[in-house]
């Protein structure tokens, strides 16, 4: 929803700081490589030594700069499709390690009893997040535009930064109930984008035979 939604008013601060970038000469694609870099190292050292507050203050820094390279890309005449993809395939690492590093942290307490649950949620949602970005990716490669969704990356950084930063400011169960949230919220989004898919007209369209598979067209296959 955010991802759609919130582009206009994030562009007061954004669109300065790209500005600035380009006029130093810096692409789109330093840009996001420098910032998933910087995602993964803040999300190993922070996450499972329990500074949880410090980490997601500087991992929301990090990660804010996935919308600075876009507009740097429309700034410089437009982006490529390299970029696009290296864009998408940094965002899954980002996802994946903040996730992961969070179910790792919980997989060292020493009362595991508690974390168990949670730890579940935590690999739901690193499994649902990548499933949610693929299910887009390949409908569209055929063609099916799938626009929004109730859990999409903005709303999932955002639920779980929040949680994981009140959390480290002591806030009881604020991590655990923003892990619930996220879990079942990033399942009904796969299920949803899937619906979408289903709907739409170009559904029901036959597609080309996999390289290397062998096609049958026409073929006259008995009922059973």
């Amino acid at each position: 929803m955010l991802s759609v939604r919130g582009r206009r008013p994030a562009a007061v601060v954004v669109e300065p700081v790209a500005r600035r970038l380009v006029s130093w000469g810096v692409t789109p694609n330093t840009v996001t490589i420098v910032s998933t870099t910087l995602a993964v190292v803040l999300s190993v050292a922070l996450i499972p030594t329990g500074w949880h507050f410090p980490a997601a203050v500087l991992l929301g820094i990090a990660v804010a700069s996935d919308m600075i390279d876009g507009t740097m890309a429309r700034m410089s005449g437009g982006g490529t499709r390299f970029g696009a993809t290296l864009d998408a395939t940094c965002d899954r690492i980002t996802d994946g390690v903040l996730f992961g590093c969070i179910a790792w942290w919980m997989a060292f307490q020493h009362d595991h009893e508690p974390y168990r649950g949670l730890f579940a949620c935590a690999l739901v949602i690193m499994v649902a997040s990548q499933v949610t970005s693929y299910v887009k990716a390949r409908a569209e490669a055929s063609g099916i535009k799938v626009d929004g969704g109730l859990i999409e990356r903005p709303e999932r950084l955002i639920i779980g930064l929040v949680a994981l930063g009140l959390s480290g400011l002591g806030v009881p169960y604020v991590l655990g109930g923003g892990l619930i949230i996220l879990a079942v919220g990033s399942v009904y989004t796969v299920v949803e984008r899937l619906v979408i898919v289903a709907r739409s007209s170009l559904a029901q369209e036959t597609i080309a035979a996999p390289t290397g598979a062998k096609d049958f067209p026409d073929a006259d296959i008995p009922e059973r």
